[in-house]
């Protein structure tokens, strides 16, 4: 086996690695019916997911009758939170080759890491009731570093180099929030045509887009070709 061109491999979570637009909708349904408003479609809510619980809250309000006053919103967002961790992975799963996907990158010796823009707390028991905790190096939320840095900022994914340990890293995300990041950062990223795309995938700007995890490797393996430092002597 030749060797690997990434020594670290990020991955966002929701849309990614994992279909959670079941559980998501209805932490989002319950909040909006303490406000009095009809629920949305589990289909809308995928369409909201990506810049962590806030903006999915505000784009659901903004669909079924417009904001609220600030202070009714932390409320209607502390009781979204509340609900979604309590059932948080009730019909949340990888998605299909994610298990095998993963297997093969730790074959390869690879540091396999989450980082989302999810709260970090609820990313770990994600990753704990899915009983996938023990896959990744390192787990990175949207709120580790403080507020501010989450993606498309690049703070989570320089993060995420340092504490693997530095080395060449590749991310893998499904939304313009993962892409921009990567950008940002330095890093090529590759994009999942199957997850929560908030634009079309070919548009972006990912360096590779997948649309199935069987993919993954091989892709990663022609990007880290495509993009090999130069060769010093």
């Amino acid at each position: 086996m030749s060797a690997f061109p990434f020594q670290i491999v990020g991955f966002d979570l929701d849309g990614t690695l994992v279909d959670s637009h079941g559980d998501l909708a209805h932490a989002v349904n319950h909040a909006l019916a303490q406000e009095g408003r009809a629920p949305v479609a589990p289909a809308q809510v995928r369409a909201m997911i990506g810049g962590g619980a806030r903006k999915m809250l505000a784009k659901a309000l903004a669909t079924t009758g417009g904001p609220v006053a600030d202070a009714r919103f932390e409320e209607l967002h502390d009781a979204l939170l509340a609900f979604y961790e309590d059932n948080i992975a009730v019909e949340t799963r990888l998605f299909p080759g994610g298990a095998a996907m993963l297997d093969a990158l730790a074959v390869r010796g690879v540091r396999i890491a989450v980082v989302t823009n999810k709260l970090e707390r609820f990313a770990r028991k994600v990753l704990a009731d899915l009983d996938l905790s023990n896959r990744f190096f390192i787990v990175i939320g949207g709120d580790t570093l403080g507020p501010g840095r989450a993606k498309p900022r690049p703070d989570l994914l320089n993060l995420m180099v340092e504490r693997c340990g530095g080395g060449r890293a590749a991310y893998v995300g499904d939304s313009t929030y993962d892409t921009r990041a990567a950008a940002a950062a330095g890093i090529p990223c590759v994009a999942v045509s199957f997850g929560f795309n908030d634009v079309p995938p070919a548009e972006m700007g990912a360096d590779a887009v997948i649309a199935h995890f069987d993919e993954l490797v091989p892709v990663l393996e022609s990007v880290g070709l495509r993009n090999a430092p130069p060769i010093t002597v």
